[in-house]
């Protein structure tokens, strides 16, 4: 395991540098996109002929549990990066969109995709069960916080619409994932879940994992305060992230969502009250680092699944007609929210348009997706997931920040200077 991890990372840093050097496409997507022309060569050549290269490199990625690597390892560790920098203040102030776009969104993201998948497989002959595609459906519809994030950050967007998508991906993976976990029970003749059993289950895992991660944070936090040492106080984060985790996935609560609401407590009240300008500094400097290292390996494994796929007729017909009802999907579910909640609040009229195409899906999909049991569906929805992962991250995110320039203008990310956008 330790020479794959070396590969990747080699196989990673080089990707990296031929970005930066030829392509100059964001970091995320640069590696992505090169590690998928990659994996198109690869297997180029076992077509013609060089199947022993191409063999061992699909071995090689095979070996990769890319479900558990992502879900029990580099999320948790992404999202506290991630979490650290979002200001809790303006978190809060946006706190009824961002909470009814988590929860309502993506149940109705969930339905219309389930229905958009079950038509459009049996036009293309693969008549597959209802739930089985309501099951696909809450695979698909919770955006990527780490995709988002990441691209967000060279978008140039309206401060309070970066707020509102990140906090909106940050938390909806709790929502997704318990809902995930419901529809897969029934669709594999589990006992009933009764409403109060889903009630339960989203309790245990999306309510106790806040409560979890709040818990740890504000114990890190009175450790950080004291002491005045840098050194230590970094390692009290890093042992916050792997510690938490692992504890929280003990507990049977979600650990991605409790490193969030860590990663909220220790950004704001932490950075407040418990560090030195010192601390400040190098802690910022390694979770950054931290990220955009994982940020780049974790996109290097999404590129490189194509090696690992076996496309089923039909299944790239069904999955390029997926694209549009994904995307339509996205549209109602956030058009919906939001039409309601303008009675209460000012809202943007470009909000629906910019959070449809910015509602990008990224690993946790394809983590999800990969987690599916052993049946004749899996490869198709597999394969459906893969596509509309690439078509989101290198389409929607590629052209994110001219959307968000032409709707409004040369916005600074942050209240600098520029054209003035709306507030979302």
């Amino acid at each position: 395991m330790l020479d794959v991890a070396a590969l990747l990372i080699s196989v990673t840093a080089a990707f990296a540098w031929l970005n930066h050097r030829f392509l100059r496409l964001p970091g995320a997507i640069g590696v992505m996109g090169i590690a998928l022309v990659f994996s198109l060569a690869v297997v180029a050549l076992g077509w013609l002929g060089y199947g022993g290269l191409a063999d061992q490199a699909e071995a090689l990625v095979a070996s990769i549990d890319f479900s558990t690597v992502l879900m029990q390892g580099m999320l948790s560790v992404l999202l506290f990066a991630g979490s650290l920098h979002v200001d809790l203040g303006e978190l809060s102030s946006r706190r009824l969109p961002i909470a009814v776009l988590a929860t309502v969104g993506v149940l109705v993201s969930t339905a219309v995709v389930g229905f958009a998948a079950w038509g459009v497989l049996a036009l293309v002959s693969l008549p597959v069960r209802l739930i089985d595609c309501l099951v696909f459906g809450a695979l698909i519809s919770p955006t990527d916080p780490i995709a988002v994030m990441g691209i967000l950050k060279s978008a140039r967007a309206p401060r309070g619409l970066e707020i509102k998508i990140a906090g909106e991906s940050l938390f909806n993976d709790g929502v997704g994932v318990v809902v995930f976990a419901v529809l897969l029970g029934l669709a594999q003749g589990a006992r009933p879940i009764s409403p109060g059993g889903i009630g339960l289950l989203f309790l245990e895992e999306a309510v106790g994992g806040i409560a979890f991660g709040v818990a740890a944070g504000y114990l890190t936090y009175l450790l950080l305060r004291s002491v005045d040492n840098y050194q230590v106080e970094v390692l009290l984060t890093l042992g916050l992230v792997f510690g938490g985790n692992a504890l929280a996935s003990r507990l049977h609560v979600s650990g991605p969502l409790a490193m969030v609401a860590a990663g909220l407590l220790i950004g704001n009240h932490g950075r407040l009250f418990a560090m030195s300008d010192t601390t400040r500094l190098h802690l910022d400097t390694f979770w950054e680092l931290l990220d955009e290292i994982l940020n780049a390996v974790l996109f290097v494994l999404i590129g490189l699944e194509l090696l690992v796929l076996d496309f089923l007729p039909g299944t790239l017909a069904a999955s390029a007609l997926m694209i549009p009802a994904v995307l339509g999907a996205r549209f109602v579910s956030v058009g919906l929210p939001v039409s309601l909640l303008r009675r209460v609040t000012p809202i943007s009229r470009h909000a629906v348009k910019v959070l449809t195409w910015a509602g990008l899906r990224g690993g946790i999909s394809v983590a999800l997706a990969l987690s599916l049991p052993a049946a004749p569906t899996r490869q198709v929805f597999l394969t459906m997931t893969y596509v509309i992962v690439l078509f989101s991250i290198l389409v929607q995110g590629l052209s994110l920040g001219f959307v968000v320039r032409r709707l409004f203008g040369q916005a600074a990310p942050h209240g600098g200077h520029g054209r003035v956008a709306s507030p979302l």
